[in-house]
This record gives structure tokens, C-alpha cells and sequence, in this order.
């Protein structure tokens, strides 16, 4: 021992012999608590546990010890001192002291953990919660660094590590906890935790368990999280493989079956603790190299980590719970999908990622794969408040069950949605078109901006995308100047891009310069004899590249516009319902009123719906005897979808998250920026943000490769990204509004690393 091991050694003998009477031999014990084995000359020995955890509760302890010995497990029996007290001050040692008996037996990690052994462990375990069921322990209701259910709030402790494969590695432990755990951890059986059913804390005598130890960790929480904790540590040990850790599954679910939920939660946790103990461990030796926690076998932890990722998560789950009594149905095989659409789809119809991905279920910002493997969804803005959002779900179901017909009927649903997306709009913007789609809505307001004006031109911004029908890819140069496309039709005049970044015009006054592009393209056309019916434009483009428009760029043009006796309209199919954060529609940020609005996209939450937003006098003059009806637009179903939509946005106050959120994820891509050459500009506003990717910071030469490879790279860790832009190289980044600040910060370390690398 050193010489402070010995000091505290004669510190722990003088305090047990004052207040316990007892005279004894001091070894201190394994672990990071200050226990210590008093071995009595007559051949007795005791422990003397020196509670140090801040967390620590020495009477909530005792009422456990108490509760399990009535259930009739074995634990140690406390020991009073001389003067009939469990608990006293500790002095010198700091904390608080107390003596338990000594329960012989061989801790688990000395012995092999054969799968008789861990199916005893895992029937120990449910006997253990079996024993304190029904027990009120209102001290328990409690957290601490080691919580279990709390693991996620280490992930950023992964920068402590400096191998860029492990740093990857343990993001991606605490992503699967993250995606797959934590949502579900309270809806699963629950009760009072052990919380730290360790190799050191089971005492076994051949496959007997004859002693339980240390209370200091536990608290209430699902049951889950004990056998999560227990499976990390078996896996630590020699030899164990996830079919020999089914065992421990088995014994479990033998005397307390486990529900589908519970076997879906039993690796992420696993996984979780392993990746606490390595980044709190990290994190310890940046702080000081000498303070390593105690014992701690990091290569066995590494050991597990990578045999765990090697297998995929749907994979593991079928191996561990092999032996449970409840299977859950193995999904569909992948390359029976693929070989289905490849058949009956057609080829026009494009797939995601190199390897493209099995999607089968949502919740929240995650998409999770048929292997079992989920995802952060920061791609997909249509599932705006979030993948199956239960209040979103409950609405379609409850109006389905009851009725759904069409806008030939009076309903309230269709009225009052009308009525709460107008007070959403500035005065005027007053009147609604609902339709399916945003391609629908765009199309609707070219009809409804001709019939007003009595012209057929249109001026639209190039890269801009309005639409998949006829009219709206005529309009769209993202798509009649790509592949396939066949130029402009001569009712459409392109304005270029007023990208202040990449174009021409850049600096304070590239919003005036490009205005006058404006009236000059207004001036050719009206010189050829062709009058402009409308300009679309959105408040940010969205395929042309995540691009905002420059100051004072939309105010203007709206003048040019309009003198010409065109309509403007504003395309929100993208960028509405609050995701830019400042304001709840795009337009507003530039203090403009539209003629007509389009929306589109999150309206429904994933549900097919669109609308248009206009004046009175616009649909007056789209009043011309031809009746205007959409089969499905504003059916009750999508109105009351659409009802829920605005609902949640309010009552969750998404909009104000959207500013904050994407105020931290524009300040952390503005650091990558920083460090990183290839990132040529950042931008965005609130929750809708665009990486421009360039080869060189002067010439700005485009790196669409690069681009490619690295939203390619953060799929295989997790992360969904696409590429956007007419040169490809912008990585656009616009999640479900629900998207935490973990997975913020876990992007952009990821991010970090990939441009590293790049």
C-alpha cells in the first residue's frame, strides 16, 4: 500500500475499534468506494464501508437491506456501534461510516460466468425485484452519475477520448440509447434498482448466489435497466459471447417475463453503461492521468463495445432473447423489398445513401431500420413535429373512425382549420384552397395568379424546385435545367439565384443589385410583349441550396412585381410552420405581405395535405363559374390532422425551439467552419440550415464528391444528411422540430471528425 493507503488504513482500524470495540486487521477492498475487510484475530471478520458518494443515503440503504433480508435474499446484516447507532460520521475519512457483516463467497468476476452461472444471476435479479415489489421507498425516487436512465447525459464526455474510432464508437452507444431507450424506459415495468448489479457486488458459492452488496446506487426506475447493467458486466467477462449472455436473459425472463419492450431496451443499455464508464474514465484521466478510476478493466470494456457493434441491433436482440418466452416477429428481408420495388416501381423513382436503407417504423426525430439500427432524421422536414407524433396519430385515427368525405358537406373541422391557419397570416390573407400537396398548392396558385391578373408569365429564382405536375416542373429550374429537363417554356423568365455567397452580387448591397435584376428580366418580358401573372419565391431556397435571400431583396422585387401588375407568391412548402424560428412564415422575415401563400409539406405531419392562402379579392376573381374541387383537400381526417399540427407547434412551443436549437446549431457549424477548409459557408435560419462544401476558399470550386462521401459516412454513424444545390455540395440540414440538443451536439462532433478525415 502506499504511504496514504496506509494512513487511511490506520484511520479505518482507530474508527472501528472506538466506536464498534472491534479490533482488527485492515485490507482495503476492491472498487471505488472506501470499504475495508477487518479480520479479527479470532478468526471473524467484517467490512467498514465508508459512504463517500455525495448521493449517498445510509438510511434508505438500511430500509433496503432490511427489505430484501424479510424477502429473504442474502445481504449483510448492519452492525451498531457500542452505543446502538447503523451510521456515524466517518472523521478524517470524510463521509460516513457504518459495519456490515461479512457474507463469504467468491465475487462473480473471479469465477467463470458459464451459462449455468449467469441463468442463476439473471433468476436472482428478478427474485431481488420480485422481493421489494410493492415497497414505497420515497428516498429512492432519485438520480446520480451513474443512472442508468440518465446515461445519455455523458455522450459529450466522448471528446475526452483521443482515438477518432472510439470517439465514433461511443457516440454511437449513447445514440442507440438515445433512439431506443430512453423514449421507452418509462412505460416499461418498474420498481426499486440494485443500480449497480456489478461483477464485484454478487457473491456466488458454485452457482448459488449467498451474498448481494452495496446499496449506495439504488433508486427506483425500470426493472430493465438492472439486467441492462448486469449484461454489461457479463459481457466484460473472459469468453462470453451474446449467445452465452442470453443465459443471464433467460434466467430473468424464467421468473419474470420480459416484455417485448423490455427485450428491446436490454443491449442500448448494456452499451449505455459500458460507454458511461469508459467516458467518465476519460474524462477522469484528462483531468489527471493518476486518477483512473479504480479496477477498471477498459480493455474488456472496449472488448464488449466492439463485439456488441459488430452485430446489428435487431441481430443482438434475437441472440440475447433467444431463451425468453415472448419473440418479437422478424421483420421483412431486406433484399426481398428491394427486389419487389425494383420490379413494380419505376426507375425514375430515386433511392437514398449508397446503401440504401430499410425504414420501418418512427417516433420523434428517429427513424429506425429493419436491422434495428436507428437514425437521426435531419433531412426530413415533412414529419415536422415529429416522426408519429401520438397527438397527430390520435387526431387521423379518431376523425377516420368517424368520418371522412369531401368539402361538399358542412363540417366544423374544415372551418376551423380555416379559420386558425388565417390568424396565422398578416391581415388580408384570408381565404383558403385546400389540396393534397404542395405541387398541388403551387399549381392551384398559378391558376388563381392568372385568373386575377389575366397575363400567363411567371418569374421564378433559378435552382428553384416548385413541384412535380407539369406546370410546377416548367416552373422549377432545379429540374427543367437538370437531367432530363428541356429548358424553360416561354411563359417562364429565370431570375437568377440572389445568392450573395456564390453569385455575382455579394456584400450589404447584394439585395438592391439583385432587385434590379428583377425589373430588368420584368422589362424584357413586358418588351416581348409577355405580361407577368406572378413570382414565386421562397423565403429561403430550398433545393437551389439552403440559400436566404439577401436584405431588402424580396421588398423590393414584391415592388417591381406588382407594378407590373403581377401577384407575388410565396412559396412556405419548405420553410413554414415556424421552423425558421424568428417568425412563423418565411415572408415575415423580410416584411412583405404575399397575394397568395403555398403551403405544403409539415402541414400535415407526414399526412398528404396542402393549401393556399390568398385574399378575398384573388378568389373572387378565380370565382369565374368553373367550380374549383379537390377530392380529398380539406376532408375532415386531414383538417383534423391538420388541426393537431398547429396544436403541437403551439403547445410545445416548437417555433421558439426552432430559434434556439438553430441558433446552436448554426454557432456549432460556424466553429466547424473555423477548423475546417472545406466549409465554405454555413447558413440558414432556425432549424433549416445548408454546409456549402468547396475544393478551394478563393475560387470556390465545388466539392460535390466530398460532399457525397460525407453524407455517406455520417448514415453508416446514425445521421441522416442529404446534398442540395445545383453543384450538389451543399449538405441541408432541416429535422422534425423535435430534435434535441444531444443530437445537436453529437452531429456536430461527428461532423468534426468526417471533415477531419475529408
Amino acid at each position: 500500500m502506499s504511504g496514504t493507503e496506509v494512513e487511511q488504513a490506520e484511520l479505518a482500524h482507530s474508527l472501528l475499534e472506538k466506536h464498534w470495540g472491534l479490533s482488527a486487521s485492515m485490507r482495503r477492498l476492491p472498487g471505488e468506494n472506501h470499504n475495508y475487510l477487518a479480520e479479527m484475530a479470532s478468526g471473524d471478520s467484517v467490512v467498514l464501508k465508508i459512504l463517500t458518494e455525495t448521493h449517498a443515503d445510509p438510511e434508505l440503504e438500511e430500509a433496503i437491506i432490511s427489505g430484501l433480508a424479510d424477502a429473504g435474499l442474502p445481504v449483510p446484516r448492519i452492525l451498531p456501534t457500542t452505543s446502538g447507532q447503523n451510521n456515524i460520521p466517518a472523521g478524517e475519512l470524510q463521509g460516513v461510516a457504518r459495519v456490515q457483516e461479512y457474507l463469504p463467497g467468491t465475487p462473480w468476476k473471479s469465477l467463470e460466468s458459464t451459462p449455468s452461472r449467469l441463468r442463476a444471476i439473471g433468476a436472482f435479479m428478478a427474485r431481488m425485484h420480485a422481493g421489494l415489489e410493492g415497497r414505497d421507498f420515497a428516498a429512492a425516487a432519485r438520480t446520480h452519475d451513474w443512472d442508468l436512465a440518465r446515461a445519455h447525459m455523458h455522450r459529450d464526455k466522448a471528446e475526452f477520448l483521443n482515438d477518432p474510432d472510439q470517439r465514433r464508437a461511443i457516440e454511437y452507444c449513447f445514440h442507440l440509447f438515445s433512439a431506443l431507450a430512453l423514449p421507452h424506459l418509462a412505460d416499461c415495468p418498474s420498481g426499486l434498482l440494485h443500480g449497480d448489479i456489478n461483477d464485484e457486488n454478487l457473491l456466488l458459492d458454485g452457482d448459488q448466489i449467498v451474498g448481494l452488496l452495496d446499496f449506495g446506487d439504488c433508486l427506483n426506475g425500470a426493472f430493465v435497466q438492472d439486467l441492462g447493467l448486469a449484461l454489461a458486466y457479463a459481457l466484460e467477462q473472459e469468453d462470453v459471447t451474446l449467445e452465452t449472455a442470453a443465459s443471464l436473459v433467460e434466467g430473468y425472463d424464467e421468473c419474470r417475463p420480459l416484455e417485448l419492450k423490455e427485450q428491446e431496451l436490454l443491449l442500448p443499455l448494456a452499451l449505455a453503461r459500458l460507454a458511461t464508464y469508459v467516458t467518465i474514465n476519460a474524462q477522469r484521466m484528462a483531468a489527471d492521468p493518476t486518477s483512473g478510476m479504480r479496477n477498471l478493466h477498459l480493455d474488456t470494456a472496449w472488448e464488449a463495445i466492439n463485439m456488441c457493434l459488430a452485430v446489428a441491433p435487431a441481430q443482438a436482440r434475437g441472440i440475447l432473447c433467444n431463451g425468453c418466452r415472448v419473440h418479437a416477429s422478424p421483420p421483412a428481408d431486406p433484399g426481398n423489398v428491394a427486389s419487389a420495388r425494383n420490379r413494380h416501381l419505376a426507375p425514375s423513382l430515386s433511392l437514398s445513401y449508397e446503401e440504401p436503407l430499410h425504414i420501418i417504423s418512427g417516433r420523434a426525430q428517429y427513424l429506425h431500420a429493419a436491422d434495428g439500427r436507428p437514425y437521426v432524421d435531419l433531412v426530413n422536414n415533412v414529419c415536422h413535429v415529429g416522426h408519429c407524433h401520438p397527438r397527430v396519430v390520435d387526431a387521423i385515427a379518431t376523425q377516420a373512425a368517424k368520418l371522412n368525405t369531401n368539402t361538399r358537406y358542412l363540417h366544423e373541422h374544415v372551418s376551423e382549420y380555416a379559420t386558425r391557419l388565417c390568424e396565422t397570416m398578416p391581415s388580408g390573407l384570408d381565404t383558403c384552397f385546400f389540396v393534397n400537396s404542395g405541387s398541388e398548392a403551387n399549381e392551384l396558385a398559378l391558376r388563381l395568379a392568372r385568373s386575377a391578373t389575366g397575363s400567363m408569365d411567371v418569374l421564378v429564382l433559378d435552382g428553384a424546385y416548385h413541384g412535380h405536375t407539369a406546370n410546377c416542373i416548367a416552373m422549377s429550374p432545379y429540374k427543367f435545367n437538370g437531367p432530363g429537363g428541356s429548358g424553360p417554356a416561354d411563359w417562364v423568365h429565370v431570375l437568377p439565384m440572389p445568392d450573395a455567397y456564390r453569385g455575382p452580387y455579394r456584400g450589404e448591397d447584394a439585395g438592391d443589385a439583385y432587385a434590379i435584376e428583377v425589373a430588368d428580366q420584368i422589362g424584357k418580358a413586358c418588351a416581348s410583349e409577355r405580361a407577368i401573372a406572378g413570382f414565386f419565391a421562397e423565403p429561403i431556397l430550398s433545393c437551389g441550396g439552403q440559400v436566404p435571400l439577401p436584405g431588402g431583396y424580396l421588398s423590393k422585387a414584391f415592388e417591381h412585381v406588382r407594378n407590373a401588375g403581377g401577384l407575388c407568391i410565396a412559396d412556405e412548402v419548405q420553410v413554414g410552420f415556424g421552423r425558421l424560428g424568428d417568425a412563423f412564415w418565411g415572408f415575415e422575415l423580410h416584411d412583405v405581405v404575399p397575394d397568395i401563400v403555398v403551403l405544403g409539406k409539415p402541414i400535415g405531419n407526414g399526412h398528404p395535405m396542402g393549401a393556399v392562402i390568398t385574399t378575398r379579392a384573388v378568389a373572387d376573381a378565380f370565382d369565374n363559374g368553373m367550380e374549383f374541387f379537390s377530392t380529398f383537400g380539406g376532408n375532415p381526417v386531414s383538417c383534423a390532422c391538420g388541426l393537431a399540427v398547429l396544436d403541437v407547434i403551439r403547445d410545445e412551443a416548437l417555433q421558439e425551439r426552432a430559434r434556439t436549437l438553430g441558433g446552436r446549431f448554426l454557432d456549432g457549424l460556424g466553429e466547424l467552419k473555423e477548423r475546417h477548409r472545406i466549409v465554405g459557408d454555413v447558413r440558414g435560419q432556425g432549424l433549416f440550415l445548408g454546409i456549402e462544401l468547396v475544393k478551394d476558399p478563393e475560387t470556390l470550386e465545388p466539392a460535390a464528391h466530398e460532399a457525397t462521401r460525407l453524407v455517406n459516412h455520417m448514415q453508416q454513424q446514425g445521421v441522416l444528411l442529404s446534398t442540395d444545390g445545383p453543384l450538389h455540395n451543399v449538405i441541408k440540414i432541416k429535422p422534425p422540430m423535435v430534435i434535441e440538443e444531444g443530437d445537436i451536439d453529437m452531429t456536430l462532433r461527428l461532423l468534426d471528425d468526417a471533415l477531419g478525415q475529408l
